[in-house]
């Protein structure tokens, strides 16, 4: 049995759909902070509350046979991470103690770790090998690389092998349309982008056209929402065939402006996007794209969705069919 630590979230509840297609027995802790109901397959076992309670997550091991733990249960704002560190170091750092004490206590050795391309900081080369150094700019991604260590010196000390897969841009939804980007506030480009379509606002603003790009706006490394769950489950596959711990990233291997992106919005909508020129935001690097070349070689990676049209035109059919997301 599969425990996914918020699977009631915009990826955990795409892997959920993915291990349940692949006739995996699956049990979601979700608090519902950023989670939804209505993500939570019919076919998972739901338990709400937080990771960080003990009692709860004891509750949880004792009552399910639990074989693997896959973890994406954390704040990921990087705007609020700079305001409030203090609130991301509680539910991300201490849920993730929390998790692996209780891990330790049920004898589970074995945890897939959702990472990000936040803990590189300001990369020294594109495309960011797994190797590079790891300064993070924002508080978010200084409490991801905190948990990755926590990971590392629980390997050490009691053997439980993880595998930390860090990626960049997540977009895309689901192929029947049923679960898709829902949040609140939301932050993510493309669902920003395409709400100036929906008529949800006027324009899209870009923060910065002064960048060392060759458009001035930021480059980043977009990525399908399947294509990550199914690095997930792979990486479920090699840790149950008895892999060492490891960290991949996962990304498409090249980059988009944010002019790029609302260029490729314009011509999946047939709808004209208007943008604004902002200021710079804080913690924002100019480039970041990755290197999946190990995941590919290592865990048998193959992203399905290659195309920046084919992973915004996924995202418009949600957002058309559920404008205003999910009901609860």
């Amino acid at each position: 049995m599969i425990l996914v630590c918020g699977g009631a979230g915009y990826i955990g509840s795409h892997t959920v759909f993915e291990l349940i297609d692949q006739g995996e027995k699956v049990v979601i802790v979700d608090n519902l902070q950023t989670g939804h109901k209505d993500a939570i397959h019919e076919k998972a076992k739901f338990y709400e509350g937080d990771i960080r309670n003990r009692d709860f997550l004891d509750k949880v091991f004792s009552e399910n046979e639990i074989e693997v733990v896959v973890h994406f249960a954390a704040n990921s704002i990087v705007g609020e991470s700079m305001e409030n560190p203090i609130k991301y170091y509680d539910n991300n750092v201490y849920g993730t103690q929390v998790l692996l004490e209780t891990m330790k206590k049920h004898n589970v050795k074995k945890i897939v770790f959702s990472s990000t391309a936040a803990t590189y900081g300001e990369p020294e080369r594109i495309p960011i090998l797994e190797t590079d150094k790891t300064e993070p700019t924002n508080a978010y991604g200084e409490t991801k690389l905190a948990m990755e260590k926590m990971f590392k010196w629980a390997d050490f000390a009691y053997k439980i092998k993880y595998i930390s897969l860090r990626y960049f841009n997540v977009a895309g939804a689901h192929k029947s349309g049923e679960i898709g980007e829902n949040h609140s506030p939301e932050t993510h480009l493309i669902p920003l982008v395409l709400q100036v379509p929906l008529g949800k606002r006027k324009y899209i603003s870009i923060f910065g056209d002064d960048y060392d790009t060759h458009d001035g706006t930021c480059v980043r490394d977009y990525i399908h929402v399947t294509d990550v769950a199914d690095a997930h489950i792979l990486a479920v596959k090699k840790l149950r065939n008895g892999s060492d711990s490891s960290i991949y990233n996962l990304g498409n291997g090249e980059g988009f402006t944010v002019k790029e992106i609302i260029e490729a919005a314009k011509k999946v909508t047939g709808l004209d996007i208007k943008s604004s020129i902002e200021k710079r935001r804080k913690g924002d690097p100019a480039k970041l794209v990755a290197s999946s070349q190990k995941a590919m070689t290592e865990l048998g990676w193959n992203p399905k969705y290659t195309s920046i049209e084919s992973i915004i035109d996924s995202a418009w059919k949600w957002h058309k069919n559920k404008p205003d997301g999910f009901e609860n």
